[in-house]
């Protein structure tokens, strides 16, 4: 498992820009644990680590089920935007509105 995991964790924590540096100590693990687990290096991981990987990068799939799967990831998205509503109200609205007229667009095709 943590030989898939790892490549999935650099993935989604690059894309979203963040530093290893940076996510390690959000994450409160070292660098090289991080980078380690990141390419397999490591075969542990401790279970509130794993919890803190799914809230950040939404890592595993709660649930086989595609249909689950998708209320959970809209769930999670749901939770996220209500978090940047109370930061920044306009901005969560763009997100929203742009989502909004994505789905109309991509469901006209």
């Amino acid at each position: 498992m943590l030989q898939n995991l790892g490549p999935l964790i650099r993935t989604l924590r690059t894309n979203k820009g963040i530093s290893l540096n940076a996510f390690a100590e959000k994450l409160d693990v070292s660098p090289g644990y991080l980078s380690n687990l990141e390419t397999g290096k490591t075969d542990t991981i401790q279970l509130s680590l794993l919890e803190k990987l799914q809230n950040e990068l939404y890592v595993l799939p709660l649930n086989a089920d595609t249909s689950d799967e998708l209320e959970s990831r809209l769930n999670h998205a749901l939770e996220q935007l209500r978090e940047l509503e109370k930061l920044n109200p306009d901005a969560a609205q763009y997100l929203l509105n742009t989502f909004e007229r994505g789905l109309e667009l991509l469901l006209k095709n």
